[in-house]
Formats: C-alpha cells, sequence, structure tokens
C-alpha cells in the first residue's frame, strides 16, 4: 500500500518536473544563443578596432617623410615639427581609445598646421615628393575615416545588445561591458589636409 502511494506521489510531480526541465533547458540556450552573439559582436569590435590601428600606423609611418620634406623649405618652423614628432611618438604608445582619440585630434590640427604653412612657399607647393605625400596623407585619412565608421557602426550593435533585456542579464554575468566610440570625425574631418587636384 506504501509503495503505491509513493508510485502515485511520484506520477503526480512527474509532469510539474518536465515542465522544470523544459524551461531550464529553454533557458540554457538562450543564454547561451545570447552569450555567442556577445562574443561575435566583441570581436567584430576588435576586428573594427585592427582596421583603424593599421590605417593609424601607416599615417604614422608617413609622417616622419612629410616633416622632412616640409623642413627643407622651412626650418625655422623647428617647434611644429617637434610638436609633431612627439605627439606621432605618444599615439603609437596609447592603447585606450579616449585618450587615443584626444591625441589623433591634436595631432591631426598640428598636420593641417603644415599643410597651411605650404601656402607660403611655391617651391614646397610644387614638389613633387611633397605632392605625392600629400595625396597619400589625404587618401590614408579618408581609410580613418570608414575604419572609425566601421569601427564605431561594431561598437554600436555591441553596445545595444549588452543594454537590452534579457541579453543585458547574460552580459553582466559574463562580464561584457559597453565599449567606447571612436568619436574624431567632427574634429578631424574639419581639419583634414586638403589636397588642391588642381596643383598635382
Amino acid at each position: 500500500m506504501i509503495g503505491k502511494v509513493n508510485s502515485l506521489h511520484l506520477l503526480k510531480f512527474k509532469p510539474t518536473m518536465i515542465y522544470i526541465l523544459a524551461i531550464a533547458i529553454v533557458l540554457l540556450f538562450v543564454f547561451v544563443a545570447i552569450y555567442n552573439r556577445l562574443t561575435r559582436l566583441k570581436n567584430l569590435v576588435k576586428e573594427a578596432w585592427s582596421g583603424i590601428d593599421v590605417q593609424l600606423k601607416k599615417r604614422y609611418e608617413l609622417i616622419p617623410q612629410l616633416t622632412s620634406t616640409v623642413k627643407a623649405y622651412a626650418n625655422f618652423e623647428q617647434n611644429l615639427f617637434e610638436n609633431i614628432t612627439e605627439l606621432r611618438g605618444a599615439s603609437e604608445q596609447i592603447s585606450d581609445v579616449r585618450k587615443l582619440e584626444e591625441q589623433e585630434i591634436a595631432l591631426t590640427k598640428s598636420l593641417d598646421k603644415i599643410l597651411i604653412l605650404v601656402e607660403n612657399y611655391p617651391d614646397l607647393k610644387a614638389d613633387q615628393n611633397f605632392l605625392e605625400l600629400q595625396k597619400e596623407l589625404a587618401k590614408i585619412e579618408d581609410h580613418i575615416q570608414k575604419a572609425r565608421r566601421y569601427y564605431n557602426g561594431a561598437v554600436r550593435n555591441y553596445n545595444v545588445l549588452i543594454e537590452q533585456f534579457p541579453s543585458s542579464i547574460v552580459a553582466r554575468i559574463t562580464k561584457h561591458t559597453q565599449k567606447v566610440f571612436f568619436d574624431i570625425n567632427n574634429e578631424i574631418e574639419r581639419h583634414a589636409p586638403q589636397v588642391n587636384l588642381k596643383d598635382v
């Protein structure tokens, strides 16, 4: 009789346990799916940042050539050249996005001063080496802006997923935190080196 009661008791709770188990499995699948999506978007952000990094390095490599060419015509602008060299060196050492953003804005403004300075030197404006460097710099600036837009798009998608429910819970548990935008566009675009194609 006792065995009969126990079996009836188990049968009574069996459907409830099945429901609980089914809900647990569904929740686990949802958790894994959200985690995988967060990880994929985080990797896209890393990949996008590497695109910016490549373009910034290209610009860093071009700067010494540009300043060397301009120095040949305007050597007395020593403070400007030293400032650009310092900014370039500092930028290469920075890994924090926000600090790098500030440094890049300052570096771009200094480069713009060089290109304004060129207007006072007709021989430099006509120098074929300088013109090629100027064109290359303008091309790199354009690539930086494209890479920045791609990076910021990846960051936006990642941050939105972190803020949304229920992915915000998964993000908190798995320690996924929001990324910082690389917002140099307004300053950079305002101060971007301009190539006068008539002179090229």
